[in-house]
């Protein structure tokens, strides 16, 4: 059995729950579950390992929803800076498709980097293109070195150029053979239970990269075998008239026909809702995944959050890839999801803690989890702790150190634990040589693009 302690903390605070910040407080872990908080003068910590808090605001490791890390090896690419979605793939496909085993791995090792040392504790990621022999099983070999909870998705394009799409044919695949390899990766990985560090999820990537009978079908499986489903959707005015074009409705009315407006789904941007959408949309239990830089990025638009929550819907937050974003850090993707409601909606649209509250809470709804996503006990021990003397805090933090997260420029974690156990110590990833492993992927990267 292990146990130990967080001590003193400044700060402990878990967005969403209702509960005021507690202040001056530690909490007990033993076994990577949360077993107590409480003021710290009140907390028995003798005999225990102790991590000193002092000076930290503690809140329950951020979670993204939405990422695909291949793209860490294709950032700000000259051609695909001032494109559109439709231009931004036709440039970036072909290259991707160009990615070996290695370039997947070192791309996910880089983009865990990035989102641990924000205060990311679980993440999603959302890779749908595999050639040159990569698989599921690299991805999943080099998170587990990095110590992140991973809800990993065998995403999938069936639809190659020959046939209207806008992936190359080489990397499009047969769809029996995914579904197959669908069903080897959830018997091999997939782990359901309570504090769960590896989730497998099917992804098939959007409305036209696949047939509608493969989204039927992997619909079928998932429930089957009981995981979860996530895709694209609604992501910009391109979508919306090719679908409207091509299958004669919305995307979101293609997706409720073949049976995935459900619960056990979530989708990735959903910016071209109509109302009436939206009203359906919280009927259906369905979550979204909000990439507001991304959506930004491309010029894709803004989504109705607002409108979406008022409704009921489940949203967390999502970095987005990495080369259309172009960062990984998802306590500033918080940042930016609370002002842009307010660009749209006003300054009362959206509060500081309601933003973390889909970074946290929102995420762990929409991947299905209640063990993750607020710091209580019994809940699994992931924890972000932020410095309150940190220079983007200077001036906020003294005023209200939980609104200054957000509103401030976001600071890096100084201390991030996950099921117990300490990935960031002192702003610092612990057992890994970050200058080493981007002069790697740097290497590898350029080599990518090499003619």
């Amino acid at each position: 059995m292990t146990e130990r302690a967080i001590v003193n903390a400044s700060w402990v605070f878990s967005p969403g729950s209702g509960t005021p910040p507690l202040a001056d407080a530690s909490l007990i872990i033993r076994d990577g579950i949360i077993r107590e908080i409480g003021p710290a003068a009140e907390i028995d910590t003798r005999g225990l390992e102790c991590i000193d808090a002092s000076g930290l605001v503690l809140i329950p490791g951020l979670i993204n929803t939405h990422d695909h890390f291949l793209e860490c090896l294709t950032r700000a690419l000259p051609a695909g800076q001032d494109v559109g979605l439709m231009d931004w793939l036709h440039v970036h496909n072909p290259i991707w498709s160009r990615a070996t085993p290695e370039a997947l791995r070192s791309a996910t090792q880089i983009r865990a980097a990035e989102l641990l040392l924000s205060g990311c504790t679980t993440t999603v990621d959302h890779n749908y293109l595999w050639p040159n022999g990569c698989r599921i099983d690299d991805q999943i070999e080099a998170m587990q070195a990095m110590g992140m909870r991973f809800h990993v998705a065998r995403g999938s394009v069936t639809i190659g150029e020959s046939q209207g799409g806008i992936t190359p044919d080489s990397v499009a695949e047969d769809e029996d053979s995914v579904l197959a390899d669908c069903e080897r990766a959830i018997s091999q990985y997939h782990d359901p239970g309570k504090g769960s560090f590896l989730q497998i999820i099917l992804a098939p990537c959007s409305p036209y990269s696949v047939s509608a009978d493969f989204m039927e079908r992997t619909a079928a499986l998932a429930r089957r075998e009981g995981v979860r489903l996530h895709t694209h959707l609604a992501e910009g005015a391109d979508e919306q008239a090719w679908c409207l074009e091509n299958l004669g409705q919305t995307p979101l009315g293609h997706i409720e026909d073949l049976g995935w407006l459900a619960e056990d789904a979530w989708f990735a941007h959903m910016i071209t809702l109509s109302a009436p959408e939206v009203i359906r949309l919280g009927m259906s239990g369905a979550g979204v995944a909000h990439c507001p830089c991304s959506n930004m990025r491309l010029g894709n638009g803004i989504a109705p959050i607002q409108a979406m929550l008022a409704r009921g819907v489940n949203i967390g937050i999502g970095v987005d890839g990495a080369a259309s974003n172009d960062g990984g850090g998802l306590l500033a993707e918080t940042r930016q999801a609370m002002l842009l409601q307010r660009v749209d909606q006003g300054a009362a649209a959206m509060t500081a803690e309601q933003a973390l509250s889909m970074a946290t809470r929102g995420g762990a709804s929409i991947l299905g989890r209640d063990d993750i996503g607020a710091l209580a006990p019994g809940l699994c021990a992931d924890i972000a702790g932020f410095r309150l003397d940190a220079l983007e805090m200077a001036g906020g933090a003294v005023h209200d150190p939980l609104a200054a997260l957000v509103f401030c420029p976001p600071p890096r974690a100084d201390l991030v634990i996950i099921g117990g156990e300490m990935r960031v110590q002192k702003g610092e990833l612990i057992g890994h040589d970050i200058p080493a492993m981007v002069a790697r992927h740097n290497t590898l990267a350029k080599a990518l693009i090499a003619p």
